[in-house]
């Protein structure tokens, strides 16, 4: 049975006809769903349908706090020349630069020793930089008399070159960037501003952002040049009139922060300044490698992760995780505080599948069987974006405040 979406309330599955990509029957809630004397139904459209009805339903509701957390799946394959790319397609990048044979032999140099049943290396380039990490201080390559020496040093310098080069992506007209903040923004302008948490080195919500007119607040100066810092993020933008009779501020529409716990393409140090650039020469990025949670403890980065620890411990607060893998222990130790700790927290996890058995996943998934206050997902973030409930009630051109009553049901852990 594979599940396309869970929660402790509610859920929707399907199975397929064995050795076939058929769907042979639809769970609702975990009973077989009767098409009774419907002929030659699409079950798997149905499905599909029902599911997106639920988590639209659960997302209707109004969350006073709502972050977003997204990694390598919100941006997989978006870009108008180089594509947003994973991990084990990042590997494959490398292989195509420098050759098959000699990334096998770094490999074979600093030990690392990953293999599958047929003998090939497992594309776990975060690994493979770690291991080279380790090893650069100790080992050096004595090749044939032939052949030049792999330097580890220069190999790892030569990996991240190809990661940055990848990751600098240009956002696609139709991007699902701009619709999903299109909809996410669309709130009381009194609440409190859609905080947007992003482990990608790219820009593509920061050129959604641009297009869309939108004030982004990423911790950086509005002066030129841009400089960090994070009291930034402590500021709003407000309308200030000429003349105001009542005291009060007026809230701008169409503003959101961004975050980066990973650092970005366009971060670059100017002595002791951290500025923003559009031609980095030599990026802030924490490159995957062990090493990473070891910088996540440096500025700019522990502003940020920080930040996403304290947005956790908000009332009435919704993460939306968005392509994360949950392989980032420090990240993944954040959530399970706020599950444990906020009783009014809520998880949606939206994910191209629902991985039952990945040791990272598994908590996960366990809870979502028995709690309402998680949900799990399965669908891509260009769909996630398209379905994703748009709340006419806030449109972004409509000057009145309008209220929804929040009607909101969390299960207490048991």
């Amino acid at each position: 049975m594979k599940y396309l979406y869970l929660n402790g309330k509610s859920s929707v599955a399907i199975s397929y006809k064995q050795g076939t990509d058929e769907v042979e029957a639809v769970f609702i809630d975990n009973k077989v769903y009767d098409f009774k004397e419907e002929k030659n139904p699409n079950k798997l459209e149905y499905a599909i349908a029902t599911k997106r009805k639920m988590y639209q339903h659960f997302l209707n509701n109004q969350f006073e706090n709502l972050s977003v957390l997204t990694g390598a799946g919100s941006s997989v394959s978006i870009g108008v020349k180089n594509k947003g790319r994973l991990l084990s397609q990042l590997w494959e990048d490398v292989e195509n630069k420098i050759s098959k044979k000699v990334l096998e032999k770094f490999c074979e140099l600093v030990k690392y020793e990953d293999k599958n049943e047929q003998g090939a290396y497992v594309k776990n380039l975060e690994k493979l930089l770690s291991t080279a990490n380790l090893a650069k201080n100790y080992v050096v390559d004595k090749p044939k008399e032939d052949e030049p020496p792999i330097l580890i040093e220069g190999m790892i310098s030569k990996i991240e070159g190809i990661i940055r080069e990848k990751c600098t992506l240009i956002l696609p007209d139709g991007s699902p960037h701009k619709v999903f903040l299109d909809k996410v923004t669309k709130r009381k302008v009194t609440a409190p501003r859609i905080k947007i948490f992003t482990l990608n080195y790219d820009t593509l919500f920061e050129q959604a952002g641009r297009k869309s007119n939108y004030t982004i607040i990423d911790g950086f100066s509005f002066s030129i040049p841009r400089t960090f810092s994070g009291r930034n993020f402590d500021y709003d933008i407000v309308s200030r009139n000429a003349s105001r009779v009542k005291e009060e501020d007026n809230f701008i529409q169409k503003v959101f922060h961004l975050y980066k716990p990973h650092g970005s393409v366009d971060w670059e140090r100017d002595g002791d300044s951290v500025c923003q650039t559009d031609n980095a020469v030599n990026p802030l990025m924490i490159y995957p490698k062990d090493s990473k949670y070891e910088s996540s403890y440096e500025q700019p980065y522990f502003e940020m992760m920080s930040r996403f620890q304290q947005s956790l411990r908000n009332e009435n607060i919704l993460l939306l995780c968005i392509g994360f893998s949950f392989s980032d222990k420090h990240i993944v130790t954040a959530i399970i505080e706020a599950l444990e700790q906020n009783p009014s927290f809520q998880l949606v996890v939206v994910n191209k599948g629902i991985d039952e058995e990945s040791k990272n996943f598994k908590a996960f998934f366990d809870a979502a069987s028995k709690y309402q206050n998680i949900a799990l997902i399965d669908e891509e973030f260009v769909d996630f974006a398209e379905y994703y409930p748009d709340l006419k009630s806030y449109n972004h051109e409509d000057e009145k405040k309008i209220i929804v009553t929040r009607n909101l049901a969390v299960n207490e852990k048991q």
